[in-house]
This record gives C-alpha cells, sequence and structure tokens, in this order.
C-alpha cells in the first residue's frame, strides 16, 4: 500500500486539477454576463463602465489566465469574494460547512446501521424475511430524496409533530432532534444499496469451501457468520459505504433545501439562481475534493481489511 502510495496521489492531484477546470469553464459558460452582475442594475451600464469591472476583476483575460489565477488563490486559500453577499467565499462556506457534515455523519450513521443490519438478516434468514427485506430496499431505492423529505416532514413533522421541519437547533440533542428526519431522507436510498451489496456479500461468503470446513470442524454458527462470513463480506462493504458517503456530500443539495437548513448544499442552491460564481466555483470544488478524497481512503485502507485484495495485486 505504501509503494503505491505517491501514485495514488498523483492520480488524487491530477483528478483534482481536470475537475477545477472543468469548474471553471462550465461556471462561465453558463449564461449570464460576470461584469454585468457586478456592475448592478442594466439601466446605468455603458461600455466603459463594463470595460473597466472586466479590467477590476481580470474578466477580459484569456479563460486560460483567469483559471490559473483562480486556482493559484484558492491553492491559497483565497477562494474569492461572493457576487450576492459581498463577503468572502471561504467565510460563507466555513459557516455553512459544519451542518453539513453533521448532516452527512448524520445519514451515514442510518445508512450504516441499517443497511448493513437489513442485508445481514437478509442473507442470514432465507425465506420470507429476505423477501420483506428486498422488497422494501428496492421501494426505498425507487423514491427520490425530495419525495421522501416531502413525505417525512407531512407524516412525522406535521402530522405527529415529533420533529421539528426546519431549522439546526441548539446544542448537541437538538442538533440531532432537528437533524433526523433530514438525514434519514438523504440515507433512505443509500440505505437500499448497501442493504443489496452487504446481502450479496455475505451469500458470496457463505458459499465458500472455508466456511464448510469451519461448519465441519464444529463451530458453531455465530463464529462461523462472525469469524467467517461476515470479516470475508466486509471488504465490499466497507468500499461501498465510503463510496455512498463520498457522494452524499453533493445530495444534501436537495435535503437542505426541503428542510431549510443553512449547509452548503442550500448555499449552492443559492448561488446558482443569482449567479454567484465564485460561491458556485468554490461549493463545487469543495464536493469534487471531498469525494475524491474520500474515495482514495477507501482504496487505501481496503486491502487492510480484505488482504486478499493486496494478493491478487501482486499475482496480476
Amino acid at each position: 500500500m505504501l509503494r503505491g502510495l505517491p501514485r495514488r496521489i498523483a492520480g488524487l492531484l491530477a483528478t483534482l486539477l481536470a475537475a477545477s477546470f472543468v469548474i471553471f469553464s462550465a461556471v462561465y459558460a453558463a449564461p449570464g454576463d460576470p461584469a454585468v452582475l457586478l456592475s448592478g442594475s442594466r439601466q446605468e451600464l455603458t461600455p466603459e463602465k463594463l470595460a473597466a469591472v472586466r479590467a477590476e476583476y481580470h474578466l477580459d483575460e484569456p479563460l486560460v489566465v483567469q483559471y490559473g489565477r483562480w486556482l493559484w488563490e484558492s491553492a491559497q486559500g483565497d477562494l474569492g469574494r461572493s457576487f450576492q453577499y459581498r463577503d468572502q467565499v471561504a467565510d460563507l462556506i466555513a459557516a455553512r460547512l459544519p451542518t453539513t457534515l453533521e448532516l452527512v455523519a448524520y445519514a451515514t450513521v442510518f445508512f450504516v446501521v441499517l443497511g448493513v443490519g437489513s442485508g445481514v438478516l437478509a442473507a442470514l434468514r432465507r425465506g420470507w424475511v429476505d423477501s420483506a427485506v428486498v422488497g422494501g430496499t428496492t421501494l426505498a431505492a425507487s423514491i427520490p430524496s425530495f419525495v421522501a423529505a416531502i413525505a417525512l416532514v407531512s407524516l412525522f413533522g406535521v402530522q405527529l409533530g415529533w420533529f421539528p421541519v426546519t431549522g439546526q437547533g441548539e446544542g448537541f440533542a437538538g442538533r440531532l432532534h432537528h437533524l433526523t428526519l433530514p438525514a434519514f431522507a438523504l440515507a433512505l436510498g443509500a440505505l437500499a444499496v448497501i442493504s443489496r451489496v452487504t446481502r450479496q456479500a455475505m451469500a458470496e461468503a457463505y458459499a465458500s469451501d472455508h466456511v464448510e470446513a469451519a461448519r465441519a470442524a464444529g463451530l458453531t454458527e455465530r463464529e462461523i457468520v462472525v469469524r467467517h462470513v461476515l470479516r470475508n463480506a466486509l471488504g465490499p462493504i466497507v468500499t461501498m459505504c465510503g463510496l455512498v458517503m463520498a457522494g452524499m456530500l453533493a445530495g444534501t443539495v436537495v435535503v437542505e433545501t426541503a428542510f431549510g437548513l443553512s449547509g452548503v448544499g442550500s448555499l449552492l442552491v443559492s448561488a446558482i439562481t443569482t449567479h454567484d460564481f465564485p460561491v458556485t466555483q468554490a461549493v463545487l470544488l469543495l464536493m469534487v475534493i471531498g469525494y475524491v478524497v474520500v474515495t482514495t481512503l477507501v482504496d487505501l485502507v481496503h486491502p487492510l481489511i480484505d488482504p486478499r485484495v493486496s494478493l491478487a495485486g501482486k499475482a496480476a
């Protein structure tokens, strides 16, 4: 794993560089002139004023030059100033990032506990239990996040009144209470994916020859499941959990908007609506960095969980 670390880091940097250029180019290719947005009212604009604004913000330079300046400043922590809020983008993200990370962490607990638990149950209890789990996860996977959010708000927030439907709450218990419905709405689709992966990995591990040998040696079924089946199935389960968690950074956009949370996702929606290019670029870059870093860490940890992966790589 250590021998391949420089290659993985180089691949990570190359991916981030390519993604950053795509993000920068795509945002500036969107409809709307940044100079017009920075100048204020269209009725007061003159060609001279537009030219001055473009020169002040380096908008008159070639795209590659603008990208190079933005990348260099971003690497130093200067993400620019928001067109809408007139504040530093880094400060806006720093104020909203904790809410998004808490939401993703809470949702991760939901889909890991419920997804892995239901997958193990389905693998161990073939028959009606397995069919019920498969049917339930299929239904959960087919429900979009915004539909799940609306249904949860209507049932548990409005009709039953068990949970608040807006805001972040105060204190640890208050934040958990406020984030329960958003986290469950975010985790619903992921729960179905993890359950299916766990069920399949457990079924494949159960069919291995060493499981039959352990059963013939007199081990109890509990010992076989814990020491042989679940242990050998952890590799794909952990990998998929890491990938799903990384993808949730982008999935918070819908949930945060539905529940009125002041997170990075809702900040992105507001920035796109108002053509706030610096905020849009910074948030998209942050999401890409989070996804790439998490997936790289999962890739590095996988051989530690399942040594067969490294052995297979050596054989290849």
